[in-house]
């Protein structure tokens, strides 16, 4: 697909498509805390309470930037405009954990002064739930 094409043509819904189909950049990976010891890590348990206070004054109930909602296990793993930003059992293909651990300053999530960005072992968690299945 020619992106000055779909540029000049206005298809708002083709730049959305090569967005979602692109390449991920993955960001160095290596920077990411282990996965916390924790076992039996689940959604409404343990990652819920994480992202209620740094996550849902953007993307829960009453505000979804970007079409993405993180207050329910099923609006998390459907993802948002740009794709899926989860993909149980694989950190190296969800862009959610890279943007809580503040990999890339472009991409860190919460933004500076919305909210407190998560510590290094509450990264940690959300990583063991990635790579326990995301359940």
């Amino acid at each position: 697909m020619n992106t000055q094409i779909l540029l000049r043509s206005g298809a708002v819904a083709g730049i959305a498509l090569l967005v979602q189909t692109a390449e991920l950049k993955v960001p160095d990976l290596a920077k990411l805390p282990p996965a916390a010891a924790k076992k039996g890590v689940t959604y409404t348990k343990d990652i819920k309470p994480l992202f209620e206070k740094s996550c849902f004054g953007c993307h829960g109930p009453e505000k979804q930037k970007g079409d993405l909602r993180v207050d329910s296990l099923e609006a998390l793993l459907k993802g948002g405009e740009h794709g899926k930003v989860v993909v149980p059992g694989k950190v190296d293909k969800s862009p959610l954990l890279w943007a809580v651990a503040r990999l890339d300053e472009d991409t860190a999530m919460p933004p500076e002064g919305k909210a407190d960005p998560l510590t290094k072992e509450q990264v940690a968690l959300v990583r063991a739930w990635i790579e326990q299945g995301a359940k």
